[in-house]
């Protein structure tokens, strides 16, 4: 017995304790990355930005009302990166961020070769430097589409800002009129 309760009624609160701690710790990682308006449709193999067509919505389920789309923690942090891999360096410096985006750009119209995939990883490895809610990079893995010529797929694990799990992404990235030698 301790202060008056019996060992396990102590058990029990400790363990309530720690839950309780957990999942606040958790939900503080998750509200670290963010929740954003949902602008791509495919956050596992995004290959365009879909302009003029990058609102979604979705339905409430307590008044049936349709609303826009929202995204919240890992898969923000998804959206925030394709985002920024799919937005040509400079393109946002009239609103102030001059930096923002990745030179992938720079790629499209090149063949799909062993030096051009380094420049993607390059590129993909710059970008990913750039992002706040990045901890650690741990692979960026650039391989040419078996089905297609003209594509990259840039395979991404990484490690968020305070979380000690992998996210992983991949990335296709089309060279369009780039054939492979």
């Amino acid at each position: 017995m301790v202060n008056g309760r019996s060992t396990p009624h102590l058990l029990e609160y400790t363990k309530t304790v720690c839950a309780v701690f957990y999942q606040v710790v958790m939900a503080k990682n998750e509200d670290r990355w963010g929740s954003d308006l949902q602008l791509l449709r495919n956050l596992e193999r995004q290959n365009s930005r879909d302009r003029d067509n990058d609102l979604l919505t979705q339905v409430r389920t307590q008044t049936q009302q349709a609303d826009l789309a929202l995204l919240h923690g890992a898969d923000n942090l998804r959206q925030a990166l394709l985002l920024r891999f799919l937005t040509p360096v400079g393109e946002l410096a009239p609103l102030g961020h001059p930096s923002y985006g990745s030179r992938l750009f720079e790629l499209i119209g090149e063949l799909n070769s062993d030096t051009n995939r380094n420049r993607a990883k390059l590129f993909v490895l710059q970008a990913l430097a750039a992002e706040p809610r990045v901890k650690t990079v741990r692979s960026v893995l650039v391989s040419q589409d078996l089905r297609d010529r003209t594509c990259m797929n840039i395979h991404i694990s990484l490690t968020p800002v305070d979380s000690d799990t992998l996210l992983n992404l991949v990335f296709p990235f089309f060279l369009e009129r780039g054939i492979t030698p």
